[in-house]
């Protein structure tokens, strides 16, 4: 069963038979096993890229886009996929850096040089010489071919997760898509690929040699590790995707301070450029934590600014929004709905898009109008990869040149508990008219220098604070304890 809900699960279906290939390493020049071909890995990274920028919208800032690439460059440029003795057809891969309009703390690499950074972890960075350290150990995962290597270890008939740094992104979140999509072992372990422990040990080398050989202090790298432990340590927080993706090889901190002061020998480098002013200057404004102008959810209601539409969510149920979709997952992931724009220009093509796929049973369709809206109500049943029946509730509503889609999706068996929370979602869809959320405004970061030395607790101003922004985690974003110490004049990240 597709139904096109799946899209968000960021598979990718391999071309080649997925055997085992032998390839060359730019990093060490040895032959070994790989899950595919160079050639394999760049088109599979082209593929791939636009489901990221789909899935996770990159930001709007030019300015940053262009500072971010031109550092990144830099790092690319020393490492060895740009080195005269690599092969070919390594040296000239094209490599492409984005920055991700996402809150969450992470960078990943794909196969065939596709690296990201979120702002999130932007914002958590304090200089340059951090930005080139978690760049070059990106680069380093592309180049040393970690992705093909971890797919020669777990090869599968279908398909490999190429993204496995993103791992566990997907919008529906792994349980309900077992649950109720009846999604096997196959597709667990394609959301769980993740780099190895060795993998991190190689790629934070190359990151610190990397960064080291452009010039950059790269020691400055183990500050930002230590905020990731300090972010994990909070009883309350989830790991960030970084620690979750990208597994701590141990006292990561402690052996990069080791490895720059080794690299700086290495290479005579007299540089330890870090760069702080200018990295502030590119990060002055940027937006902190979620932005509202993409839709967020307040006392039971999604509203969404930009668009200018709102609708009620069910009682308990988490909301996961994505530039392409937003999921409304039910607690026990037994039910969830899914919210997106169609492709078709009007409601009555969207649901015959649905209805009319292979081993899709239409129950009953009608049309309607919701809230003066014209709507088409379409309900289906179909067997999933397991041969469990579901029922899925689909409303399309036309609204302001587009068409909105709902999809509600249940066991056949238990449907019936939730088609009310279903139809009462869908059919509360309306214009969103109140001025204080159409004009809301996200909060953004500022750099202001510390008018006196105090404990940074001092400059924090608990009623200026984003809701979800504590000032301990500010504190982090700062790579400062709460009641440390600050001089005058030191450059402070803060809500604005």
């Amino acid at each position: 069963m597709c139904l096109r809900i799946l899209l968000p699960l960021l598979v990718l279906t391999v071309a080649a038979s997925g055997c085992v290939t032998t390839g060359q390493n730019p990093v060490s020049g040895n032959t070994r096993a790989y899950g595919y071909s160079w050639e394999e890995e760049v088109k599979l990274g082209q593929q791939a890229d636009r489901q990221i920028q789909q899935q996770f919208g990159t930001y709007d800032d030019d300015n940053l886009q262009q500072y971010v690439d031109g550092v990144a460059r830099e790092v690319l440029a020393v490492s060895h996929m740009r080195r005269p003795d690599t092969p070919a057809k390594f040296r000239n891969t094209e490599f492409t850096f984005r920055v991700l309009d996402s809150p969450v703390i992470n960078a990943f690499a794909l196969p065939g040089g596709y690296v990201y950074v979120t702002r999130g972890l932007m914002a958590h960075l304090n200089n340059e010489a951090q930005l080139a350290v978690v760049l070059g150990h990106e680069i380093g995962h592309v180049a040393a071919r970690h992705a093909s290597q971890q797919a020669a270890r777990q090869q599968f008939t279908q398909g490999l997760l190429v993204a496995g740094a993103v791992a566990g992104q997907a919008a529906l979140g792994g349980e309900a898509a077992n649950n109720i999509l009846g999604l096997g072992g196959q597709a667990a372990q394609l959301l769980s690929l993740s780099y190895s422990r060795d993998n991190e040990r190689e790629s934070d080398r190359l990151g610190v040699e990397y960064a080291t050989r452009v010039g950059y202090d790269a020691a400055e790298g183990s500050k930002f590790f230590e905020s990731l432990k300090r972010i994990q340590k909070q009883g309350d927080q989830s790991i960030p995707t970084w620690q979750s993706t990208h597994p701590n090889p141990g006292a990561r901190e402690e052996t990069i301070v080791d490895l720059a002061r080794d690299w700086e020998q290495k290479v005579s480098s007299t540089g330890g450029r870090v760069a702080q002013d200018r990295y502030y200057d590119h990060l002055e404004g940027m937006v902190l934590g979620s932005n509202p102008r993409n839709g967020f959810e307040r006392d039971g209601v999604f509203y969404h600014p930009d668009l200018a539409f709102r609708f009620p969510v069910p009682g308990g149920w988490t909301v996961q929004n994505q530039p392409a979709q937003v999921a409304l997952i039910q607690p026990d992931q037994q039910a969830f709905v899914v919210f997106d724009i169609a492709e078709e220009s009007t409601a009555d093509a969207a649901v015959q898009a649905l209805g009319g796929q292979e081993g899709v049973s239409v129950l009953t369709r009608r049309s309607l109008r919701v809230n003066g809206h014209p709507a088409q109500r379409l309900l289906l049943e179909a067997s999933t990869q397991q041969n469990r029946t579901v029922r899925v509730l689909v409303y399309a509503i036309e609204y302001d040149g587009n068409v909105y889609r709902f999809q509600g999706l249940a066991p056949a068996d238990t449907y019936d508990a939730y088609r009310a929370s279903f139809e009462r979602t869908m059919e509360g869809f309306a214009r969103l008219t109140d001025p204080d959320v159409l004009n809301i405004e996200p909060d953004r970061l500022t750099i202001r220098p510390a008018s006196r030395t105090a404990p940074f607790r001092t400059f924090v101003e608990a009623d200026r604070l984003p809701d979800d922004l504590s000032a301990d985690e500010l504190a982090i974003i700062n790579q400062v304890r709460l009641d440390e110490t600050v001089e005058q004049g030191r450059p402070l990240k803060l809500p604005r």
